[in-house]
């Protein structure tokens, strides 16, 4: 059985630092579960980690694809295989460091994807639906059909609520059924996963002062140059929180201090979703940074565990 760590947590939480400092101590490689910092330049936006920031680690999936193209779950598990491919030829070991827990999950219990036909008509449908009468309305024609993915998928998240609707009329089972299946999947890794928490009262503030940074840094000239260079609203980039806000303040939706207060808002949500759903994974080892007050401190935890597992 091959090894594998798992660095996760929360947005704004210090997974960062810690990653690279833990790659350092056992001879890894960072892996990136971001479904954002994917994209080239998106750097902002993304709070993405910079070359000189890396200290020498090397760093998978960051700044590897156009922002106008799509990413999603399969490709993002095409990817991440090669990568771990590509660092266990060099007897090194893979760390997967990111908040997007329904990526890490696809990776960790090898979980398959039924590649249906895309019946794009019906996508098409759905997405004009949402248009019309709003996501709270398509959200509850996934309440009708599958209460349990409607209870799991928030509104907001438009394309997981058409996937679930897509996936329940070309098969006739309900997508909670199909994860539920997948969940239950033994894991073909050696691991151990580590989810990093704070505070909720600091690690609001670390949003709050993260979004501060990048209006500072230049959000909006970032934003504005992705849309002259052909990203349009709803694609998968621009659909990401820093980057919708900005554009609604752009098309004169509304002013900046209330896009920006927007982006702290919708940030401090998607951290309250994160914790949620890294609370329903198996065999998670949680470092709270309450008790674990120092890097050190976190990092001979996070070693010991590693020991106890054998993976180093």
């Amino acid at each position: 059985m091959k090894n594998l760590v798992i660095l996760t947590g929360p947005t704004a939480v210090g997974k960062t630092s810690l990653s690279i400092n833990l790659a350092k101590a056992i001879n890894g490689e960072i892996i990136s579960a971001d479904c954002m910092q994917v994209y080239k330049r998106m750097d902002i936006g993304t709070a993405k980690i910079m070359p000189e920031e890396m200290e020498g680690v090397k760093h998978h999936l960051i700044d590897v694809i156009e922002p106008t193209e799509d990413f999603h779950v399969v490709r993002f598990k095409e990817m991440v295989l090669e990568a771990m491919e590509d660092i266990y030829s060099r007897g090194k070991i893979p760390i997967i460091c990111g908040g997007t827990g329904f990526y890490i999950q696809a990776i960790l219990y090898d979980i398959q994807f039924t590649e249906s036909e895309v019946d794009q008509k019906y996508r098409d449908s759905l997405e004009e639906y949402a248009n019309k009468n709003g996501n709270e309305a398509l959200h509850k024609m996934l309440f009708e059909v599958d209460e349990e993915s409607a209870n799991s998928i928030p509104a907001a998240n438009r394309k997981r609520v058409i996937r679930a609707l897509e996936y329940y009329k070309q098969t006739g089972e309900k997508f909670s059924v199909h994860n539920k299946r997948e969940r239950e999947r033994t894991s073909p890794y050696n691991f151990a996963y580590f989810v990093l928490n704070d505070d909720r009262k600091i690690l609001y503030n670390r949003i709050d002062k993260r979004v501060d940074i990048m209006k500072e840094a230049g959000l909006v000239d970032e934003v504005k140059t992705l849309l002259q260079d052909g990203c349009k609203p709803g694609m998968t980039s621009m659909d990401g929180i820093g980057y919708k806000e900005i554009i609604a303040y752009l098309e004169g939706r509304m002013d900046l201090d209330a896009a920006l207060e927007l982006i702290k808002k919708n940030s401090r949500n998607y951290a309250k979703r994160q914790l949620t759903w890294f609370r329903r994974e198996r065999e998670v080892v949680w470092l709270d940074k309450t008790v674990l007050t120092t890097e050190e401190s976190l990092l001979s935890t996070i070693l010991e565990t590693l020991k106890q597992k054998g993976i180093i």
